[in-house]
């Protein structure tokens, strides 16, 4: 396994982050203990949770994930071997959270933290990170900014106080941005010069070869300011491997699953996949390996969350960080990107 540094921190995360979104939905409780045993043996130490998760999002299975984690901590005793990250939701229309009153501000931030550590089972998080954005902009997927003058999020000010009084309280050890814009990492940064309060450490949000937006503004950001990339979605919810080519729609697979998820397979990142697959078995490679080398490969890289619901995927993801791509393949992986420039934002 390799690592790298997380933001300005002194914390050395692997470069192969678990990503936990499946459990409790896709994947049940001695499943998730079985893959955190597998990658912490891979030498996987970073884990990614968030308070919404198992996805698709429901009220039945809300914070069924932390749970899970919790329950293996508790059982294992391993706590000072993981790096433990997790999410507070920003606004959203969940009304079985918070009675549907959430926002980023210290209520609703206190009560998210304090609910995600008891189901944790533990007294402190190492990366608490904003899932999305309180104000009104463009993520998930949406790439045009619209402002809207009637929009009244919780000042970036306010947010970030509540954090460092977190921090300062020893209930969390950093913190980070989830689904954010150059702007917003910014104006995080600013402020907590301004204010002496914590730095953001790290930026999720999605990067893969159906979806390389992260590049055009935010990819400086994450190099001049130490802000890196999580990056979500490396293999654009399995796309990437391939195995939805032809129509194609396996049993127990998250999109024959789940319809509603729609982003990386429009006919254009279709044709895109249809290419990098093509591209992958034309020099021997494993197309979701190559795909993920691609994304681990990248200097404004911080740590790359890989999602399995299985062993066997599990421990093909976590081998991506032993493929070196050639400057052949990623030279012919330039071609395509710019003949399907991010098909899937």
């Amino acid at each position: 396994m390799h690592y790298r540094r997380l933001g300005r921190t002194d914390l050395n995360v692997s470069l192969i982050c678990l990503g936990t979104m499946t459990w409790g939905e896709q994947n049940t409780e001695a499943e998730a203990h079985q893959q955190l045993d597998a990658a912490l043996a891979a030498g996987v130490n970073f884990i990614d949770a968030a308070e919404m998760y198992p996805v698709p999002p429901k009220a039945e299975t809300y914070g069924a994930t932390e749970k899970y984690i919790g329950t293996w901590l508790k059982q294992r005793k391993q706590r000072e071997k993981v790096i433990l990250a997790t999410k507070v939701i920003g606004r959203s229309d969940f009304s079985y959270v918070r009675d549907g009153s959430q926002c980023l501000d210290r209520k609703n931030i206190e009560a998210a933290l304090n609910a995600s550590l008891q189901r944790l089972q533990t007294d402190y998080i190492d990366l608490y990170q904003l899932h999305w954005p309180d104000r009104t902009t463009n993520y998930f997927g949406k790439l045009g900014y619209e402002y809207d003058p009637n929009d009244n999020p919780v000042a970036i000010d306010e947010t970030l106080a509540v954090l460092g009084d977190l921090v300062a309280a020893g209930k969390v050890r950093h913190i980070g941005l989830s689904n954010e814009s150059p702007w917003g990492v910014m104006t995080f940064l600013r402020a907590a010069e301004r204010l002496g309060l914590p730095r953001v450490a790290s930026i999720q949000n999605p990067y893969c070869l159906l979806n390389r937006t992260f590049e055009v503004g935010l990819a400086e950001v994450a190099h001049h300011e130490d802000v890196g990339l999580l990056a979500y979605s490396p293999l654009g919810f399995g796309v990437l491997s391939g195995k939805y080519l032809n129509g194609a729609r396996p049993a127990d697979a998250r999109l024959t699953l789940f319809t509603r998820f729609t982003r990386y397979n429009n006919p254009v990142a279709v044709a895109a996949t249809q290419k990098y697959v093509e591209l992958a078995q034309r020099y021997s490679l494993d197309p979701a390996q190559m795909a993920l080398a691609y994304v681990n490969s990248r200097s404004f890289l911080t740590s790359t969350i890989i999602g399995a619901t299985s062993l066997e995927q599990l421990r093909n993801n976590i081998a991506s960080v032993d493929v070196t791509l050639s400057p052949e393949v990623v030279s012919a992986i330039e071609t395509i990107h710019q003949g399907h420039p991010n098909p899937a934002p």
